[in-house]
């Protein structure tokens, strides 16, 4: 694989308690990060990203996808996201050119049957530094018990010409998740406008 990568990392997390509460059941995360190299490290101001998206946001997604399938099956999987972080030498440009192109998130989101937009966030960071990777149900977006968020973080990574590539997975929502749903919300503030309208 000639993508630069340095090492990829598995995560998984299993949560029973939540709140001092029993979870109706485990809910599981899994996070597949890959480390590459920056490809426009060294080049000065790159205007046209582009080639190097082409070449490396396919191959990345599918080995990233594998893996993370390979811990979590796609009829399991509720929820996902992805995030990029990319090391002090270089842009946060470069941390979004590696997950914001359909050449990246297919791949992952066909995978696992989603139909939502994925969760994301791309930022800048020095190596060992927490990253949060959030999450929302993969097709239905206004379901706020699947707005989720996973932690991790590598202690070597990103060296300031890397690029941390990260996506995520979880088999539910919140353990004891209590909040309306966007749509809920909707429904109620369009009857509180009716009763208002009425009344005046």
């Amino acid at each position: 694989m000639t993508l630069g990568m340095r090492k990829i990392c598995t995560f998984l997390e299993e949560t029973h308690i939540e709140g001092g509460k029993a979870a109706p059941r485990p809910v599981n995360i899994v996070v597949v990060a890959a480390i590459i190299h920056n490809p426009w490290a060294g080049k000065g101001f790159v205007d046209n990203l582009r080639p190097e998206i082409i070449r490396i946001a396919k191959p990345l997604s599918e080995e990233m996808t594998r893996r993370l399938l390979a811990q979590m099956p796609a009829d399991k999987i509720e929820a996902c996201g992805k995030a990029a972080a990319v090391g002090v030498n270089g842009e946060i440009e470069h941390a979004s050119a590696m997950i914001h192109t359909l050449r990246f998130g297919n791949p992952f989101r066909n995978a696992i049957g989603g139909t939502n937009y994925l969760e994301f966030a791309n930022t800048r960071n020095a190596p060992g530094a927490l990253l949060s990777l959030p999450m929302m149900h993969k097709s239905e977006n206004g379901k706020r018990s699947h707005f989720l968020t996973a932690n991790f973080q590598i202690a070597d990574a990103p060296h300031p010409d890397e690029i941390i590539v990260a996506i995520a997975a979880a088999d539910g929502g919140r353990p004891h998740a209590r909040i309306a749903d966007r749509f809920q919300d909707i429904a109620e503030m369009e009857a509180e406008l009716a009763a208002n309208a009425t009344r005046t």
